[in-house]
């Protein structure tokens, strides 16, 4: 029986796949940073703790097995005994069982198929005020726009952007309506382990004559007229030369092309005549 052992795995999936060195390649447009960098990270699902997976040689009804990546990253086969699954593709991890078994001899030059039957290691969390907020898995590389769209898209409530914190701390903040209408440059890849946060609009209240009085979402940069356009504009008997402003219990001073701040309290009065 032939001694084996198993080779190392490549750092990225990207590595892998990398052509040996002196072969013919053809040229390629170079991808934006941003992207290149999301995307070499995002190129397969990596197996990890507590994926289940299917593994079987075609017509071996004898190498057939449902199995759960323990928390070491070890699966148990058939004649191999464990083996590392974490941190591989399934077609990584298919070509190495095949490996293993040609070399020890059990099978000649077998063709191993991987299938992943549930996806449990790789997910991002998605809170606040969306739709559906959990656990979205990571089965295949996502922008953040497609992650949003999976959890029913930010609710009427929810503020016009996203907060995305990493596994490594860092945080930024998105506009959703870039991720919706920008480049992909703005639209990031998500990896597993980010956080992914819709805070709450903060509101205004505009009251008095105007059509439609109540509490709406504040937009960046809003304007006193903005936001009385927002409460429907001034009725017949209001004039927006009668506006004032409550700002932290206060009267604040009235300018119509002035930015409101969240907690605004904005009353219309009447014309005089």
């Amino acid at each position: 029986m032939k001694s084996w052992r198993l080779l190392p795995v490549f750092a990225s999936a990207l590595a892998m796949a990398a052509p040996a060195a002196g072969s013919a390649q053809a040229p390629q447009a170079k991808a934006p940073p941003a992207q290149a960098n999301g995307a070499a990270k995002a190129v397969g699902y990596l197996l990890g703790p507590e994926d289940v997976i299917d593994i079987e040689i075609p017509g071996q009804n004898d190498f057939k097995i449902r199995t759960r990546i323990g928390q070491d990253g070890l699966i148990d086969l058939p004649y191999l005994h464990t083996i590392s699954a974490s941190n591989r593709t399934t077609r990584q991890l298919g070509e190495e069982i095949a490996r293993a078994l040609d070399g020890g001899g059990f099978f000649s030059k077998p063709v191993v198929s991987v299938e992943i039957a549930t996806y449990a290691s790789r997910n991002v969390t998605v809170l606040g005020a969306v739709t559906t907020p959990g656990l979205v898995p990571i089965e295949r590389p996502y922008r953040l726009s497609e992650i949003l769209a999976k959890v029913g898209g930010a609710r009427a409530d929810g503020a016009e952007y996203v907060q995305v914190r990493s596994l490594d701390g860092k945080e930024k903040s998105l506009s959703i309506k870039d991720l919706a209408t920008g480049g992909l440059d703005q639209d990031p890849w998500v990896q597993p382990g980010d956080k992914i946060y819709v805070p709450k609009a903060e509101i205004f209240y505009v009251s008095g004559q105007v059509k439609v009085p109540g509490s709406y979402p504040l937009s960046p940069d809003m304007t006193l007229r903005m936001a009385i356009a927002k409460g429907g504009g001034v009725t017949d008997q209001g004039s927006d030369r009668r506006v004032r402003i409550t700002r932290a219990g206060r009267e604040a001073n009235v300018n119509l092309d002035g930015k409101i701040q969240p907690g605004d309290v904005i009353v219309v009065g009447e014309r005089l005549f």
